[in-house]
C-alpha cells in the first residue's frame, strides 16, 4: 500500500515537473514563432492529458491545480487566475468526452480540449476586464485553439507512444492513442 502511495507522488512529482520544462519550453518559442504573447503552444497541456488517460482523475485535476499555481508564482495573479480558468474547463471538456458511450477520436479529443481552454481564459478575461475586451480577442484564439489542438494531436501521438504505460493506476481503457 504505501510503496503505490510512493509510486504515486513519485509520478505526480515527475509530470509536474515535465509540465513546468514544457510550459518554460513553450515560452522560449513563443516569441520566435512571431504569436501574441497571451498564445501559448499549449505543451504542458500533453501532460494533464496524459495523467488523464493513463492515470487517474484525481492526478489530472492535480496537474491543473500545480500549473495554476505555478503561474501565479511566476507570472502573477492575472496569470494564475487565467491558467486556472482555462485549466479547469479544458479538463472537464476532456473528462466529458471521456465518458461518452463513443469515443471521440484524437483528433477532436486534443482540440476540444485546446478550444476549452481558450474559452475558459476568455471567460476569465471577461471576468478580469471586460466581456467586450475578451470576446474581440475570441477569435484569434479560437483559430490558434484550433491550430494548437491539432499539433497536440500530432504530438501527443508521439509521445503517449513513448511513454511508459506502467504507471500506477489504469492503464488507458478509452480507445484514444492506442496502437
Amino acid at each position: 500500500m504505501r510503496s503505490t502511495k510512493a509510486r504515486e507522488v513519485a509520478w505526480t512529482g515527475m509530470l509536474f515537473a515535465l509540465a513546468i520544462a514544457l510550459s518554460f519550453l513553450e515560452s522560449a518559442i513563443t516569441p520566435l514563432l512571431g504569436l501574441m504573447p497571451a498564445m501559448k503552444l499549449g505543451l504542458s497541456n500533453l501532460v494533464v492529458m496524459y495523467a488523464l488517460l493513463f492515470l487517474n482523475t484525481r492526478t489530472a485535476a492535480e496537474m491543473v491545480l500545480l500549473k495554476a499555481l505555478f503561474a501565479l508564482l511566476t507570472r502573477g495573479p492575472t496569470a494564475g487566475f487565467l491558467s486556472l480558468c482555462g485549466g479547469v474547463l479544458s479538463f472537464l471538456v476532456l473528462w466529458g468526452l471521456l465518458h461518452l458511450p463513443a469515443s471521440p477520436g484524437e483528433f477532436i479529443f486534443t482540440v476540444s480540449g485546446a478550444l476549452a481552454h481558450n474559452i475558459g481564459q476568455l471567460l476569465g478575461a471577461s471576468v478580469l476586464l471586460s466581456s467586450a475586451m475578451a470576446l474581440g480577442y475570441a477569435p484569434v484564439l479560437l483559430v490558434a485553439g484550433l491550430c494548437v489542438g491539432a499539433l497536440s494531436c500530432v504530438l501527443s501521438k508521439a509521445l503517449f507512444a513513448a511513454m511508459p504505460k506502467n504507471a500506477p493506476g489504469r492503464v488507458n481503457q478509452y480507445k484514444l492513442f492506442k496502437k
